[in-house]
């Protein structure tokens, strides 16, 4: 019995991995995946850098302090580069002109007005791989500032130069401008901000986040109140995040740490896919097998049981190639990544080495085992009674909102991983694989491993045991599909 039982695997097994789109759905997944989580931070050396100007409608030279605040960053960046270079003596071309500027300078802080100014024309006036080679340069590289001359605008009304920039915006020359208020000591309603672009906020919020610490800093020195005192005043209460160790202290929480605690959910997620898919696939087999006489074919050389548990494990095997292919190439990326991507990645290399995690690769690995022979042995039952894919989607509907349950409550969990909702879901056998892999990051205690485990295998042979009574019936039926009181009735049969 057993030898015929492996053959049926066998064939299902070959049948599956032998055409090409079998494997190109495999690697069209981590490749996608790849795309997904890499080329957000390809895209973004692809950006166009955003032009943009400031109409100042006070009297107190706000726009070209903000400039040179927003600026800042860059300011430091430049100069550094310089003193590393000359103190090397490797200055190179694009930046020798500067270094005579900076003579004398010791420290970022020490650049003058004009001095920042000479940087600025400097910046704009490089292409974007010179701006690129220098490390730290930020704001030049995403924005530039572009003086309304240049635009050929001359007015000296307000309003006229608001019509002209509004228009130089509609055109395309300007990304976006700002203006600032006649008298922001007193008032900041008239603020504005002008931009066509209503998805990318970026600029704005910076430029903002800039003139906010000037202006309260006016505020601050025109109420007299002194600069120690207000910065008391508006200290802001944070926590630094502590964890603790199995030795009873505490230690600092890293981003490796964060990454670890929500990788979990992904993990769900596409455990889901895997159980979901792979099984349906056993399901579309075995009703296409029936539609077409091949099941009958079939029966004459093997016993029901035989078919059934063959098909079953030919599509385990099958999608155990499939898992085991994605987390090679999960291990795989977490070796390219740092190489790679380099500093510039750091955020996505925390990432990568969450989802790389040996422990949930396993976890994933056999939790996928269980809930794909919990849910193959269902969904065969379902196909053996079935003669066409419109009456197997129509019976699956009960299966499907089950399925759902551990989606819906999967960021839940995470955030609660041994609260009462993940512990009562993880000791009900349909819910099991998906909330002990969602819970892996708590971890849970031992024990409960070792129960839900025990009840999963007990719910796996159980309903193995009462998908063959079915099986063995539906499978040569024909005609419309038996009523749930008929099936019901094949479960209690002998």
């Amino acid at each position: 019995m057993a030898s015929k039982t492996l053959l049926v695997a066998q064939r299902e097994y070959v049948e599956n991995i032998r055409t090409k789109t079998f494997w190109i759905g495999i690697f069209i997944v981590p490749v996608l995946i790849g795309a997904a989580m890499g080329v957000g931070v390809l895209l973004q050396k692809f950006k166009e850098v955003q032009r943009y100007t400031v109409v100042d409608l006070g009297e107190e030279g706000l726009a070209e302090e903000a400039e040179r605040k927003f600026r800042a960053a860059d300011f430091t960046a430049l100069f550094r580069e310089i003193r590393k270079q000359s103190e090397s003596g490797s200055l190179q071309e694009e930046l020798r002109s500067l270094a005579a500027t900076f003579e004398g300078v010791e420290e970022p802080e020490d650049i003058t007005g004009e001095q920042q100014l000479a940087l600025l024309n400097w910046t704009y006036n490089q292409p974007q791989a010179v701006r690129d080679r220098i490390e730290g340069l930020s704001t030049s590289q995403r924005y530039e500032y572009v003086d309304p001359d240049e635009l050929g605008v001359e007015a000296s009304d307000p309003a006229e130069l608001r019509k002209a920039l509004t228009k130089a915006v509609n055109d395309g020359d300007l990304f976006a401008y700002f203006v600032l208020g006649e008298d922001p000591a007193t008032t900041l309603s008239d603020f504005q901000f002008i931009c066509d672009n209503q998805t990318d906020d970026a600029l704005r919020r910076a430029y903002q986040n800039t003139l906010t610490e000037i202006i309260r800093a006016k505020r601050i020195k025109e109420a007299g109140i002194r600069r120690k005192v207000a910065e008391h005043i508006q200290e802001r209460v944070t926590f630094k995040k502590k964890k603790s160790t199995e030795t009873g202290e505490d230690e600092d929480v890293e981003d490796e740490d964060v990454a670890n605690q929500w990788a979990p959910i992904g993990f769900v997620y596409f455990l889901w896919i895997a159980i979901f898919s792979i099984a349906n696939l056993l399901l579309t087999n075995t009703v296409e097998e029936k539609s077409n006489r091949i099941i009958e074919v079939l029966l004459s050389s093997v016993s029901p049981a035989q078919l059934m548990h063959g098909k079953i494990y030919g599509i385990a095997f099958t999608g155990m190639t499939i898992i085991g292919t994605w987390v090679v190439f999960a291990l795989l990326a977490a070796w390219l990544a740092p190489s790679l991507l380099g500093d510039s990645g750091g955020s996505l290399n925390v990432l990568i080495a969450a989802i790389s995690n040996t422990g949930y690769l396993m976890s994933f690995v056999l939790y996928f085992l269980g809930g794909y022979l919990l849910y193959a042995a269902v969904l065969v039952a379902i196909g053996s009674v079935c003669n066409t894919l419109k009456e197997a989607q129509n019976l699956m509907q009960p299966v499907m909102t089950l399925l759902m349950v551990p989606l819906i409550a999967m960021v839940f969990i995470t955030q609660e991983p041994n609260g009462t909702v993940a512990k009562v879901l993880s000791f009900i056998p349909i819910y099991t694989p998906f909330t002990m892999m969602n819970r892996a990051a708590g971890p849970p205690e031992t024990w409960e491993y070792i129960v839900t485990s025990a009840l999963l295998v007990l719910t796996i042979w159980l309903t193995f045991k009462a998908a063959g009574k079915v099986f063995r019936v539906g499978v040569l039926m024909t005609g419309n599909p038996p009523k749930l009181r008929e099936i019901l009735g094949w479960l209690w049969k002998s």
